[in-house]
């Protein structure tokens, strides 16, 4: 690789910066370098060795230049003890990347607040009950029309391919059809798996034949973000860097799917590294409007289950993963509570923050596809052994659904919004006023993000292949990785303290108004933000169109542990309105 002299000896190359760098702001000494000379910093390569400047101790002025970055103001007199105690720290944290197994979690495991068997306490025991053909005036026989098929919301395709009115294999030729004429225009898949989504498919369908029933997926096929390993099958992250990964192993969620007889019929893009929807392919595009991105980072899963590319699809959630692209595309989603569905074999990004979750195009979909990869597995210490009980042919009546008002008027709210409070009234929910407030501090919980991210990538910043990535401006995450190591171990300490105050406000929240659940626009108040940081579920609908091809949803915020409350409400928000059923004018 070519090594960039810097002029004057004033630079400090990315190696040279990240060696000395840290989270504490002793050790990030190195930045005074950085300080004289950023616009050399920005465009040094990566030096293969360590050379003497870059060795030699951590001087007064260093410090001086790190406190200007830290926002701090030691004494003068004081500064060459510090730069002593950098200097040594330096070494140390040189000796740790040298030699240290990071294929860990982190030892702190971050839980949230309530317990499983109360939050789940509404449907318990009824398991979850999709609903009936019957109760939606539904004709018994599938439609002979592919298009018609391949738009069928999973749990009435799931009912068919049941009672043998439908094969597995037929389904799964008209998703494979669709997945290679329509993936390329949406760039919505990674890798096609038709060879193995056929083999599974005939499975399914003898082992029916033979009296084998495996459960309400069983014969379904389903795209899987590329973050979930699978063994044998490349899984890229999106990214560059990672293009040519193939995992030995498979993650729990995808071995789940296979027991229950789910059929893998491709890997959806993503946001590279989970971000955004730019992948090393393109850009995911919105169903409705090609010109348009689908939001991210579950990019693909969205934009492909609301083109019929199949029955449902997998996403993750850290901050608005699930949310946002199920409301640029209009899917129907569910992001569980923290810890519900175990990521083993999943992509790292954060650990205290990360959630696997249900994308499909209703959110009685949502609810069956959770119902099986729901579960603790020993390769993920965050997760636990949670009931997941939800009957939908039971109503919402009687459910206390909180909201603000204001939420719902002036500037920001549309009439969908309104639309979907009436159908929560309509419904027979009583309507509670809540006092929640966003607080200012909420915002330093970004930190927590930000540090394990960049912990997480930590090989991919200091070896300077974040530079291969496609999207490099200020909010991408390879600066976002960078700046981290210029947040000090105090900040971060700071922001945990804070998201423990957080969680206690949110289920104070909920507790002291008693509600089951809170109704608000997506982006409204910071409750994405807030929700994701306590742990919280959610559920997400379409509720309607700003325009013909720009879809609205709205979001159902739940307890811990009790999707069951959020998805009955969402439930009666899309059925009353019924906007799920537009399809996208792609064909």
């Amino acid at each position: 690789m070519e090594i960039h002299e810097e002029r004057s000896g004033e630079g400090i190359s990315r190696r040279g910066f990240l060696a000395s760098a840290s989270v504490s702001a002793a050790a990030v000494a190195a930045l005074a370098g950085l300080s004289r000379d950023a616009e050399a910093f920005e465009s040094a390569t990566v030096q293969p060795e360590t050379n003497d400047d870059e060795a030699a101790a951590i001087s007064t002025e260093d410090i001086a230049a790190v406190e200007r970055v830290m926002a701090l103001g030691f004494r003068a007199g004081d500064r060459e003890a510090v730069a002593a105690s950098a200097t040594r720290q330096r070494d140390g944290f040189e000796r740790r990347r040298a030699s240290t197994d990071l294929d860990r979690h982190p030892s702190e495991v971050f839980r949230v607040l309530g317990e499983p068997e109360i939050g789940n306490a509404l449907d318990a025991g009824r398991g979850v009950v999709a609903p009936t053909m019957a109760s939606a005036g539904s004709p018994v026989s599938p439609p002979d029309d592919d298009e018609d098929l391949a738009f069928a919301p999973a749990w009435k395709q799931a009912d068919w391919i049941r009672t043998r009115r439908l094969t597995s294999e037929r389904l799964t030729r008209v998703y494979l059809d669709r997945i290679e004429r329509l993936g390329p225009r949406l760039e919505c898949v990674v890798t096609a798996t038709p060879e193995l989504a056929i083999e599974q498919a005939r499975r399914a369908d003898r082992d029916l034949a033979n009296g084998r029933y495996r459960g309400p997926l069983h014969g379904l096929p389903y795209g899987a973000k590329d973050l979930f390993d699978t063994a044998g099958i490349s899984t890229t992250y999106g990214a560059e860097p990672y293009r040519e990964r193939v995992p030995e192993r498979t993650a729990v969620v995808i071995e789940r799917l296979e027991r229950a007889g789910a059929v893998l019929a491709c890997k959806t893009t993503l946001g590279a590294l989970a971000y955004g929807d730019i992948w090393f392919g393109g850009r995911t595009r919105n169903p409705f409007d090609l010109s348009q991105g689908s939001s991210g980072s579950s990019a693909g899963s969205s934009s492909g289950v609301v083109a019929g590319l199949f029955s449902f699809s997998l996403g993750t959630e850290t901050l608005g993963s699930i949310v946002s692209p199920s409301m640029r595309c209009g899917a129907a989603g569910i992001r569980p509570t923290f810890g519900r569905v175990a990521r083993t074999d999943s992509m790292e990004l954060c650990w205290s923050l990360d959630k696997i979750g249900p994308i499909c195009r209703t959110i009685a979909d949502a609810a069956l596809v959770l119902s099986v990869i729901n579960g603790a597995d020993a390769g993920d210490p965050s997760s636990v052994d949670a009931p997941f009980d939800c009957d939908l042919t039971r109503d919402a009546y009687g459910l206390r659904v909180g909201y603000r008002p204001e939420w719902f008027e002036g500037r920001g709210a549309t009439e969908h919004d309104t639309a979907a409070l009436a159908a929560v009234r309509d419904a027979g929910c009583e309507l509670v006023e809540i006092d929640y407030e966003y607080q200012e501090n909420f915002g330093a919980l970004r930190t927590i993000l930000n540090v394990e991210a960049a912990a997480a990538f930590e090989e991919l910043t200091l070896s300077g292949r974040d530079e291969m990535l496609k999207w490099q401006q200020p909010q991408a995450w390879p600066n976002t990785f960078r700046s981290a190591w210029m947040v000090p171990a105090i900040e971060l300490i700071q922001a945990q303290r804070i998201r423990r105050a957080a969680c206690e406000y949110w289920d104070d929240q909920l507790a002291r108004h008693g509600v089951d659940a809170v109704v608000a626009p997506s982006f409204a108040a910071g409750l994405l933000l807030l929700t994701n940081f306590t742990g919280t579920p959610c559920a997400v609908v379409r509720t309607g169109f700003r325009s013909e091809t720009r879809p609205h949803g709205i979001t159902v915020w739940g307890r811990s542990f009790g999707e069951a409350a959020a998805v009955k409400v969402a439930h009666e928000i899309e059925r009353r309105l019924g906007a799920w059923e537009t399809r996208p004018p792609i064909s």
